[in-house]
């Protein structure tokens, strides 16, 4: 028997493959071996997790973190401590909404210094492409970023600029010729400005006011100018947050064709539906915006039958200022959801009612993100030669989102008040315990992954 750090069993071990009592050896950070339940040497320590489930620890793909520059909204302390809570031991920062962005090699570095030292799970990062910076993108690849963000409508700061289709031919053939992704904000401007004249008039404070003013057809649109773009490109595609069903025979089109094209929702189109929610109630404002109930049970669909691949938080806090809670104003308020502490309850709530069990859950919230982040060799799975990123949970428990158990930085999203079901127990980073039964246990160890 090779000496080993640790061990962690349960009679429920998630696999790709299966569900069953199994044994995870530990040595140096890294699963050396998956072995039977009773295989654990009295001379290692041993964590035994009993019937707890124990599967790959969570990759997000999506988050805001928003430091430097608007640390105030978000940064990378409390975003890593609340993604730890729920099981996440990846996340990978979005380029934008923080100052500068990054979209240069000196933001990057910005991005990096912001980061150090203060990140409780392991941190990846995107770049951006915004108009006019396609000399940056070799040397940000080069740097480490993962793949590019891109916004096809204004991205709601400054320093983030949308992109033309103009602007997307001239990147793209860059970003196709080293291999990388292009992950795609997909609405388009000239719908969501025709709409504005219908809005005269209309009351902000109701969120179907709000609803006309991101119409479908904005995100439809879009859709469609990417899938053609990704055909004639052959570039790899990313259609991130998913909120339009309209989408869904294009896509399914799409992977029938064998396109290089993926797709993502996120929890709160799946759990929330735009008929549910009350005037003012602007901590469910987010672009594009929570569609109708039917639309939500479409991207269920869509989710059993893979034409979306994924499912992310999109975790986009702002300070609660910014979200106009004493006027209700859904025009004016900032659109993003503070949702990174919950996503594996919410999503294990809304599919375990739907007959999806743990594996999909895996897939969708581990395996997937990974491979869009070109993680996969090691990050989203339990086996032989990967990460130790573990999380330890409870299905069958459940819980009462209250604010005082928030550890991101603005205690205010939507889910407050929700029954959830998935109980975190602990969350282990490359064999480290970072997080048990509401404690924080080491003390910072994420690493930057940029290599």
């Amino acid at each position: 028997m090779e000496s080993l750090d640790l061990i962690i069993r349960s009679h429920r071990v998630v696999t790709p493959e299966t569900i069953e009592p199994a044994s995870v050896h530990i040595r140096d950070s890294i699963i050396v071996a998956l072995a039977g339940w009773d295989e654990a040497p009295s001379h290692v320590a041993l964590v035994d997790a009993g019937d707890a489930v124990v599967m790959p620890g969570l990759v997000d793909t999506h988050v805001h973190v928003n430091e430097p520059g608007r640390t105030q909204w978000e940064g990378f302390a409390t975003a890593t401590r609340g993604a730890a809570a729920c099981g996440v031991t990846t996340l990978v920062d979005m380029p934008l909404n923080s100052i500068p962005p990054t979209t240069t090699q000196a933001g990057f570095a910005a991005k990096r210094a912001a980061a150090q030292g203060q990140c409780w799970i392991d941190v990846a990062f995107w770049g951006g492409v915004v108009p006019g910076n396609t000399p940056e993108l070799a040397f940000l690849l080069a740097a480490g970023v993962r793949g590019f963000k891109c916004f096809l409508v204004p991205s709601g700061v400054e320093e983030f600029s949308h992109v033309t289709e103009a602007n997307l031919r001239e990147a793209v053939p860059e970003l196709s010729a080293r291999g990388s992704v292009l992950l795609v904000h997909a609405e388009v401007p000239e719908p969501i400005e025709n709409a504005a004249a219908s809005l005269v008039g209309s009351n902000p404070q109701d969120y179907q006011t709000f609803l006309r003013s991101r119409p479908r057809a904005s995100e439809n649109e879009a859709v469609a100018l990417m899938v053609r773009l990704c055909r004639e490109t052959r570039a790899r595609v990313h259609i991130v947050h998913l909120s339009s069903a309209d989408t869904l025979p294009l896509l399914r089109a799409a992977r029938d064709e064998g396109l290089p094209l993926t797709v993502e929702t996120c929890p709160h189109y799946l759990t929330f539906a735009a008929e549910e929610i009350p005037d003012g109630a602007t901590r469910y404002k987010c672009c594009p915006p929570v569609r109708e109930r039917e639309n939500r049970e479409q991207l269920w669909g869509a989710l059993k039958e893979g034409v979306i691949d994924m499912v992310v938080s999109d975790h986009s806090p702002c300070t609660p200022a910014l979200k106009l809670e004493e006027t209700g104003d859904f025009l004016q308020a900032w659109g993003g959801i503070a949702a990174l502490q919950f996503t594996l309850p919410v999503m294990w709530t809304g599919a375990q009612a739907r007959g999806f069990g743990l594996r999909q859950l895996t897939q969708w919230m581990s395996g997937a993100p990974a491979q869009l982040a070109g993680l996969d060799k090691r990050k989203g799975r339990l086996a032989r030669g990967y990460d130790a990123d573990i999380v330890v949970w409870h299905p069958e428990k459940e819980f009462k989102v209250v604010p005082e158990d928030i550890y991101f930085r603005h205690k205010l999203t939507p889910y407050t008040g929700m029954n959830l079901r998935g109980v975190v127990e602990a969350t282990y980073v490359r064999g480290i315990k970072v997080y048990g039964q509401g404690q924080f246990i080491a003390n910072t160890p994420g690493a930057l992954l940029t290599s």
